[in-house]
């Protein structure tokens, strides 16, 4: 069946046709051209004094932030289990292992306190970790002051995998531009795409020099093709950069019809028993990329794969929550700390239709479904 209502979808209202043309017409379709420097900058400029390199993915981003993190084979480098494994494949990639650790239940991000444990355990076993990979899961920022308290106590530096955070702020702070280096990606269902795509951030000049210098092959500047290390085909190309530039002027609406979104399931939802949200703290404001619940099966009766399949025959489009990565094969031999809150989360959750130009009409739909699966305990 074809889908009448897309998970997250992107829209193209702004001017993307302008930019992509110019693009074209430049000749610069490639690693080189005017929207590359220009997509960067505004980036830039909104994250406030954060500088950027625009890369192909975000997965690129998290492989170049590691190898600047000095990360290789033998370290280990503690990483949230519940997310994508994109923010752990890279940890492999250079032969480090990964340390994964549970949620906490509001943000459903890594637990500080459990963190903090797992670092203990690690240092006691004379393997002190290199790295912290936290990630903003679905636009809903991590806690970040007992985070960043943890990270400057045993001098471990954080990586912010703000793949999905991308607009959303923690104390008024973008996400990030906390740790010593943030990616983000604008992959084609994220809140603003490039097609595919991604950025590294740093406040460190420096840091972002190398970076510009090792996703471009790390050729030197000589009037030949000279290489005096290892480099990576990683930039953004101009015509995916002029894409990202027009999302990006369009970010601020974006984010304030996310937030909409996920206002109206929350209202929509108010009453019917059995249905939880994510927690926005206080010092919080997510994009809301995707909007995520957790169906108590015990109250509503159905589970989160049943409504997934009632979706689905309307031609609606819902997907399962990350499944934890220490659960997944290919990390079996992993080590794991905390106790089973991430994998309740998946077994229990599930995202609902998210995309910006998502109409009431289509939330109350929705919703009505869920109230069918209700109606169906009780027959």
């Amino acid at each position: 069946m074809s889908l009448q209502i897309p998970l997250s979808f992107p829209v193209f209202k702004g001017s993307e046709n302008l930019y992509t043309q110019q693009a074209i017409s430049s000749g610069h379709i490639a690693t080189f051209g005017s929207f590359i420097n220009k997509f960067e900058s505004k980036l830039s400029r909104r994250l406030k004094s954060h500088e950027c390199v625009a890369l192909n993915s975000g997965t690129s981003a998290l492989h170049l932030a590691m190898v600047l993190l000095g990360i290789g084979a033998g370290d280990e480098v503690i990483c949230q289990s519940f997310t994508f494994c994109a923010s752990a494949n890279p940890i492999v990639y250079l032969g480090a292992s990964p340390i994964f650790v549970d949620s906490e239940k509001s943000s459903w991000n890594i637990c500080p306190e459990i963190l903090e444990d797992t670092i203990l355990s690690r240092i006691s076993k004379g393997k002190k970790p290199k790295a912290i990979v936290v990630v903003h899961l679905f636009g809903m920022p991590a806690k970040m002051r007992e985070i960043m308290e943890i990270s400057t106590k045993y001098n471990i530096p954080i990586l912010e995998d703000a793949a999905e955070a991308v607009g959303s702020k923690y104390l008024d702070k973008s996400c990030g531009t906390f740790g010593e280096i943030g990616v983000f990606s604008f992959n084609g269902n994220k809140i603003i795409t490039s097609g595919g795509g991604g950025a590294l951030i740093s406040d460190d000049t420096a840091l972002i020099q190398r970076a510009k210098h090792l996703s471009t092959q790390a050729r030197e500047d000589l009037p030949y093709y000279h290489h005096l290390e290892i480099g990576y085909n990683f930039k953004m190309n101009n015509l995916a950069a002029s894409i990202g530039l027009a999302q990006l002027e369009q970010l601020d609406s974006f984010i304030r019809k996310r937030r909409a979104i996920n206002a109206n399931y929350r209202s929509l939802l108010k009453d019917f028993v059995g249905i939880s949200f994510q927690t926005e703290g206080k010092e919080s404001k997510s994009n809301y990329w995707l909007t995520a619940i957790l169906i108590d099966k015990e109250k509503t009766g159905f589970s989160n794969n049943q409504l997934r399949n009632s979706l689905m025959k309307k031609g609606i489009e819902s997907r399962f929550l990350w499944k934890p990565l220490h659960t997944q094969p290919i990390f079996n031999k992993t080590s794991y700390y905390g106790g089973s809150l991430s994998e309740k989360l998946f077994e229990n959750g599930l995202c609902l239709p998210s995309s910006v130009n998502l109409s009431f009409q289509d939330q109350e739909m929705i919703v009505e479904i869920m109230h069918e699966e209700l109606s169906k305990t009780f027959k």
